[in-house]
């Protein structure tokens, strides 16, 4: 290409914000494969270490929110990706999108940034912005902000995206397998018209590409218009479901809706709703133009049912590479850590238990790097379920986010109601509780080999007070820590001494769940 057409030739350096995120993790990839450099901006770069393509992406510390490390990111950059919001930190999230957009907007231009490229919201035509759910009409004003900083930008607008992992799809499926008799809101005859995530990702990869003179906002989508109604019903057939019954029933709100979407649900109800809220807008393409400057290949877009044929493909695979999950929840702590020697006077309540492995450290480690989701805590999973629906009536997450994959786990992962912190592969698993709590709380297990050649596994719940709400939570839930904690060292280790091939025989004490699954292999786009 020349100069005139703009940044595409190969080489071209890319900075992808929002890498750990669920579009920015498939992204990255994406454009190595095309042949540009990247360059990843994240707050916690260590979430990144475990992706496939850590080694071959440049990965900085730094925040869109903190001109210093954004401009020092930025610098060199021929094309910069936005593909962060602040969706679900509170009620001020329009004024933190709104900094965060004027920031990243001056820096590129500093640094000489030649385009901007922005994964947006769909709006609908003729409805004015004070209208707009505060959702779309957020993603409306970034997409503003950033048209506007002298940077030649591409603004693509989507409305709901359909790919394994991304919330809008985890909504659909759950919604439609779990409920053979719904009573939905009004926004189910809503028209709407989804994509394919591997149509949204080749046209921000094309976007790189455009002349200068191009600086525009387009409305993507695949060639179907659906009703939410006709796409649960599509669901069913395409995944062999029986009919179902939708009965639409006008009194329920937006806010009531949203709290029925999180309680069927993994989708927490601090994202369910500002989804919910934008459902009640018809959002249709008013164009294509898109096209012009990014082909579509024959067949694409994908329509509604070869979109979800592929993502449920990918589901029942355990080949999904990212997930609307992967983002660390809004308001989840990032200090301190457990590791920390100074916890300033501060609290630090501990349970430590620990066991002597007749199985070999590999048996130990595949049981513990296989825990949660389907494989289940290894101990009263009642207790875990109750807790799990208890955090979810107080808007939390849930136990419902289960794994990406069922075998492995990197840092950053979400693991029911933890994300995963740090992993030494064969060794240590640190999870960090996301669920609603007065404290920090972190779980780790340990497979160890000691001085005699012995497996050892050793676990240790820790949990850092917040007030006295706080310490009275953890002496109220103590009494329970020799059945919870103390059934799942038990478990564990029995679980893998029988999967061992030199352990004893399975063990008749029940588990939640048996050793994990083989890996699947690492996939593309849905």
């Amino acid at each position: 290409m020349t100069d005139a057409q703009g940044p595409s030739a190969p080489g071209t350096l890319c900075l992808v914000t929002g890498a750990t995120g669920y579009i920015g993790g498939r992204l990255v990839p994406e454009l190595i494969t095309a042949g540009h450099r990247v360059r990843c901006l994240a707050r916690t770069p260590e979430k990144l270490r475990d992706h496939p393509w850590a080694g071959q992406a440049e990965i900085v510390r730094g925040d869109v929110t903190d001109a210093v490390s954004l401009a020092s990111a930025l610098r060199g950059v021929d094309v910069a990706y936005y593909l962060v919001h602040a969706l679900g930190t509170g009620r001020d999230f329009e004024h933190t999108d709104r900094l965060a957009a004027r920031n990243f907007a001056e820096q590129a231009r500093a640094a000489g940034v030649r385009r901007i490229v922005y994964l947006g919201g769909l709006t609908p035509g003729g409805v004015p912005d004070r209208d707009l759910s505060p959702h779309l009409r957020s993603r409306a004003e970034v997409g503003r902000i950033l048209l506007a900083s002298g940077v030649p930008t591409t603004v693509l607008r989507a409305a709901v995206i359909i790919g394994s992992g991304s919330a809008s799809f985890e909504m659909l499926r759950y919604l439609t397998e779990r409920l053979p008799v719904m009573v939905t809101p009004s926004w189910v005859r809503t028209r709407i018209q989804p994509i394919a995530v591997r149509d949204v990702l080749r046209y921000l990869v094309g976007s790189a590409r455009m002349p200068a003179e191009v600086s525009r906002a387009f409305d993507i989508g695949g060639p179907d218009v659906l009703t939410y109604l006709d796409m649960m019903r599509r669901y069913a057939r395409v995944d062999g479901l029986p009919q179902r019954l939708i009965l639409p029933v006008p009194v329920l709100t937006p806010r009531l809706s949203s709290h029925w979407v999180g309680l069927v649900t993994p989708v927490p109800r601090a994202i369910a709703r500002p989804l919910a809220e934008s459902l009640k807008y018809e959002v249709v393409c008013d164009e294509h133009d898109i096209a012009t400057w990014v082909p579509d290949p024959p067949g694409t877009p994908l329509d509604f049912d070869t979109a979800l044929t592929y993502a449920l493909r990918k589901v029942r695979d355990a080949e999904v590479l990212t997930r609307w999950s992967s983002a660390s929840v809004p308001g989840a702590p990032s200090d301190p850590l457990p590791t920390d020697p100074d916890w300033a006077g501060g609290s630090l309540y501990s349970d430590v238990r620990e066991r002597t492995v007749e199985a070999s450290p590999q048996a130990l480690w595949r049981v513990v790097e296989g825990i949660g989701g389907e494989n289940g805590w290894y101990s009263f999973p009642l207790a875990w379920a109750v807790r799990g629906w208890l955090d979810r009536l107080v808007g939390g997450v849930g136990l419902r986010r289960g794994r990406r994959d069922a075998a492995h786990l990197r840092v950053g992962d979400s693991l029911d109601f933890w994300r995963v912190e740090e992993i030494e592969r064969g060794r240590l698993l640190r999870l960090r509780a996301e669920m609603r709590l007065p404290g920090l709380a972190w779980l780790e297990m340990h497979a160890e080999q000691d001085g005699d050649g012995r497996t050892r596994y050793r676990q240790r719940a820790l949990f850092h007070p917040r007030g006295l709400a706080g310490h009275l939570y953890w002496w109220s839930v103590s009494p329970f820590h020799a059945v919870v904690f103390g059934g799942m060292a038990r478990n564990i280790a029995r679980t893998a001494e029988a999967g061992d091939d030199r352990g004893p025989a399975a063990s008749t004490e029940p588990a939640a769940a048996g050793a994990s699954g083989a890996s699947a292999a690492a996939a593309r786009a849905e």
